[in-house]
């Protein structure tokens, strides 16, 4: 068993079960965010998280190792087709030098973290179609500091 078929497992019992990623985080103590990249295996949970996890979505112990397992953050450099994840991509072609360009300008040379990170994505009403919001906040690393 890998993180691929962990994350199939996870995805079959929420499906199953009709639960969110907010309830499965809340359940756990857990960043909704955070819960939804570790089960997709782009993180790992603290062990009694991953713990916790399993028994909450009554999954085999063995999945907790693998939770909790260190992830190799790979993904496709191509062009994604998904149409949600191609936007975002384009969001970043398209606005990516103007967010480093600010980033520089407001606090100097360096980056924003994607370590010590926290992201919220929430449906916000809006007199002309409802909107979602997508806030990302990361610590800034001086590249004077190294």
């Amino acid at each position: 068993m890998n993180k691929a078929d962990v994350t199939e497992m996870i995805l079959e019992k929420k499906r199953n079960a009709g639960l969110t990623w907010a309830g499965i985080a809340d359940s756990i103590g857990m960043s909704e965010v955070f819960t939804t990249s570790a089960c997709f295996g782009m993180n790992s949970f603290p062990r009694d998280k991953a713990d916790l996890l399993v028994k909450t979505l009554g999954l085999p112990q063995d999945v907790a190792v693998i939770l909790a397992e260190y992830p190799t953050k790979m993904f496709p450099q191509t062009i994604p087709t998904d149409p949600c994840i191609y936007r975002l991509y384009e969001i970043v072609g398209v606005y990516g030098d103007t967010i480093k360009e600010l980033i520089q300008e407001k606090g100097g040379d360096g980056i924003m973290s994607a370590i010590d990170f926290d992201m919220t994505v929430e449906k916000v009403p809006y007199e002309k179609g409802d909107r979602i919001e997508i806030k990302m906040s990361g610590k800034f690393l001086s590249y004077n500091q190294w």
